[in-house]
């Protein structure tokens, strides 16, 4: 998942672009991936997992948008507050979502 919103903020750090903003916009980002689950379908991770990261891509590309165009000091949510509920919200989210082809999609779709 890093590596989908990741892209964005590391090219507004390579033009030299204000370290407050890149955290916005790696922020930004990542807090739309909260309590997001990988439950491959018939055992296949590009549903969901591959396809979430092209659109974790576009939330990325947004969220350096936003934060490009903000006042960085008015951003109500910083990157570790993320990062932590991040954490949280994996410690405490059942495992049966975690890549395991146990829950969510995995046991609701059937592939003829």
């Amino acid at each position: 998942m890093w590596r989908c919103e990741r892209g964005p903020s590391d090219v507004h750090h390579a033009e030299r672009g204000d370290h407050q903003v890149v955290a916005n916009a790696a922020e930004s980002s990542l807090q739309h991936h909260l309590g997001m689950t990988c439950d491959p379908v018939a055992g296949f991770v590009q549903v969901p997992c591959i396809e979430r990261c092209a659109f974790g891509a576009v939330k990325a590309w947004t969220g350096f948008m936003i934060a490009s165009n903000e006042i960085p000091a008015n951003r109500r949510v910083d990157f570790d507050t993320t990062v932590t509920a991040m954490a949280l919200t994996a410690k405490e989210m059942n495992s049966k979502y975690k890549e395991t082809s146990e829950g969510g999609l995995a046991v609701s779709v059937t592939l003829c």
